[in-house]
This record gives structure tokens, C-alpha cells and sequence, in this order.
């Protein structure tokens, strides 16, 4: 931890940390081949990165569209819904570490201080972190509570995962900001990685074992509980059984998609650290993978909702009093929606007995309608107003 420290000082390399750096960015560049294969600067902005910067902006209000759903369930109710927000907020931080890294890159790559290219780096560091520390969360948990049940509303057990929350964001910050305290070879240009000209080989080396015996604990807990699912008898219904499954196959698609996504980023900093500076002309000009481990910041929403039906409604709920607020939708149309069905509501009772229309009056508005008539109703009250 020391050596840690002593290398992140300013005076173990001080032109590191000095505001007038970018030639050492320059001379990193250079020395592994990236200035020669980068494409000639051009005036604006490319076609390439405005489709990128378009599908970063649709992953940020996707993303937040979903976190403002799960906020609004039963947040507190359902560890399930703590978990997925975690990993919500982590694709949202993706699509924002990747718009930062495309407003701070070509031409202007080489005004940066080292100090703060790592730092775009590290973002996407960061949330790639966060989101394997979140999975392997949703897994722990998943697991504990199918070996050993717990209420879903139990304080004692929101506590625990509020806490592996805080603790999966705190070891991703340090994770992926470890480059920027001084695991970098801004000094020491002979072991620099060609995929990212600041960074050293070993962080990276570090960085994919780590990563990949995290992905390889998930792949095992899934597996124990997927065996123990199919094997049980103590689940009770078919109906939990069925419930189950498929919240395990929710969480498996999840898994599966990150991999499929994240793993040709993974494969490229493997050959990354083998290869010599200039030797592999594979790295060079691979833009691409990067937006494809982004895009898999789009593709764990569209699981979610298709997962999860209170979730669809919510976010139905949320679609619909922004077309409201925007102006897109008649606030009438609604109004008459929910006069036909209280007419016919009406019609229907008229045709039962006296004693039955008594006892439905008396008995309690069911829950899910009542939530459904107020989002309408206050949607419907502030785009009055």
C-alpha cells in the first residue's frame, strides 16, 4: 500500500501531475503505434460520433426512464428492486462515461493533462466494475435466499444489501481510479498497453483476472441455483416454482448478454497484454468494441421490462405522464377512458343482486387499480395546471 502511494506522490513523477503534461500523452501515443493509426483530424464532428453520441444520449434516458420506474415500486419491499436499480444506475453512469469520452477525444485527446485522460478512462472503468460487482450481488443474494428464505420485506435483509450496494460502488471507484493514484507508466513507456497508451499491463492483467474470477463466481451460483430449483420439492406451488425460474432466467439473459457484449473487450486487452507496442495491428482503430460493451448499457433495461410485468406498468406509468407534460397526448383522451370504464362499471353492477352490489361498495378498492387511477389522476392535475 505504501508502494501505492509513493508511486501516486507528485514526486515520484512529476510532470505527471503538472497541468502542461499533454506531450507525455503525445509520446505515449506515438511510442505504441496509436498516433500513426489514427485518422487525420477533420473539422466537426464525424458521422461515426454523432451515431455513437445519439446512442449514448438514448442509453442515459432509457437508463433513467427505468431508475425513476424502480424508484416508484416498492423499493423498500423487495431487495430484487434495490439490486436492479444498482445496475441501472450503472448503465446510466456507462452512457455517461461514454459521452465524456467522446466529447474528450480525437483532436482533443492531446490537450488533456494525463491526470485527466485517466480519468475519462477510468469512468468507463468504473461502471464496467460496478456493473460485475452488482451481478455478483443480485447472485449472492439470489443464492442466500434460495438456501435459506428470507421475507422479502425483512429490515435486517434491506440493510445487508443497501450495504453490498455501498460496498460494490466504493470498491469500483478504487477499481477503476487505480491508474489515475499511480498504477500507470506515464514513466516507464516500455510497459505500456497499446489499447490504452497510459495505462501499464499489469493493471490490466489485474484488472481481467479479477473480472474473470468474479464472473466465474456468478457462472457457479447460478449454476447451485439453478440445480437446486430443478431439484427441490420444498418450493411449494408450481406457481413459485414457475416465479422462480423465471426470475432465473431474467438473471441469466442479464449475465448473458454482458458477456456476450463486454466479452470482445475482454479479449482484445488479452491480446493486449501479450503483444509488443506495434505488433498487433489488431488493436488499432477497435473503437467498435467499445460501443458494443456500451450498448450493453441498452440492452439490460429491455430484459427487465421483459422480465418483470409490475415493472412495465411502471415505466408505462412514467412514458405517460411525460406525453402529458410534453403536450403529445390529449389529457381528454384519458378523462374519457376513465368515464367509459366507470359507465360500464356501472352497467355491470346493475345487473347483479342488491345484497352483491352492497357488499363490493363495502369492500376495499384493490391496490394495483387504485395506484393506476392516482398516477392518472396526478398526471392529469399537473398538465392542467
Amino acid at each position: 500500500m505504501e508502494a501505492l502511494f509513493s508511486l501516486s506522490s507528485p514526486a515520484s513523477c512529476p510532470s505527471v501531475y503538472s497541468s502542461n503534461a499533454s506531450n507525455i500523452i503525445l509520446e505515449h501515443y506515438n511510442y505504441t503505434g496509436r498516433l500513426q493509426h489514427r485518422q487525420p483530424p477533420r473539422s466537426g464532428i464525424s458521422v461515426t460520433t454523432a451515431s455513437f453520441l445519439l446512442v449514448s444520449i438514448c442509453i442515459i434516458l432509457e437508463n433513467l426512464v427505468v431508475l425513476l420506474a424502480v424508484l416508484r415500486m416498492r423499493l423498500r419491499s423487495r431487495w430484487v428492486y434495490i439490486c436492479i436499480a444498482n445496475i441501472t444506475l450503472c448503465d446510466l453512469l456507462a452512457g455517461v462515461a461514454y459521452v465524456v469520452n467522446l466529447c474528450m477525444s480525437g483532436i482533443r485527446t492531446f490537450k488533456l493533462s494525463p491526470a485527466l485522460w485517466m480519468f475519462r478512462e477510468g469512468l468507463l472503468f468504473v461502471a464496467l466494475a460496478a456493473s460485475i460487482f452488482s451481478l455478483l450481488l443480485i447472485a449472492a443474494e439470489r443464492y442466500s435466499t434460495m438456501m435459506a428464505p428470507v421475507h422479502q420485506r425483512s429490515g435486517k435483509k434491506s440493510c445487508r444489501v443497501y450495504t453490498m450496494v455501498v460496498l460494490c460502488w466504493i470498491l469500483a471507484c478504487i477499481i477503476g481510479f487505480l491508474p489515475l493514484l499511480g498504477w500507470n507508466c506515464t514513466c516507464s513507456l516500455d510497459s505500456c498497453s497499446t489499447f490504452l497508451p497510459l495505462y501499464s499491463k499489469s493493471y490490466i492483467l489485474f484488472t481481467l483476472i479479477l473480472f474473470f474470477f468474479i464472473l466465474l463466481a456468478i457462472g457457479v451460483l447460478y449454476g447451485a441455483i439453478f440445480l437446486h430449483v430443478r431439484g427441490s420439492t420444498a418450493l411449494g406451488s408450481s406457481k413459485s416454482r414457475a416465479r422462480s425460474m423465471r426470475l432465473l432466467k431474467t438473471v441469466i439473459s442479464i449475465v448473458g448478454v454482458f458477456g456476450l457484449c463486454w466479452g470482445p473487450l475482454f479479449f482484445l486487452l488479452l491480446v493486449d497484454f501479450f503483444c509488443t507496442s506495434r505488433d498487433c495491428s489488431l488493436l488499432f482503430g477497435s473503437d467498435w468494441v467499445i460501443a458494443l460493451a456500451v450498448l450493453n448499457s441498452a440492452m439490460n433495461p429491455i430484459i427487465y421490462s421483459l422480465g418483470s410485468m409490475e415493472l412495465r406498468k411502471a415505466i408505462a406509468s412514467i412514458l405517460c405522464c411525460f406525453c402529458l407534460l410534453a403536450g403529445l397526448c390529449d389529457p381528454k383522451t384519458f378523462m374519457s377512458k376513465e368515464t367509459a370504464s366507470t359507465s360500464e362499471s356501472r352497467h355491470d353492477s346493475l345487473r347483479n343482486s342488491f345484497s352483491k352490489v352492497r357488499s363490493m361498495s363495502t369492500s376495499p378498492t384493490p391496490k394495483t387499480r387504485k395506484m393506476r387511477l392516482s398516477t392518472t389522476t396526478s398526471c392529469l392535475s399537473v398538465s392542467s395546471g
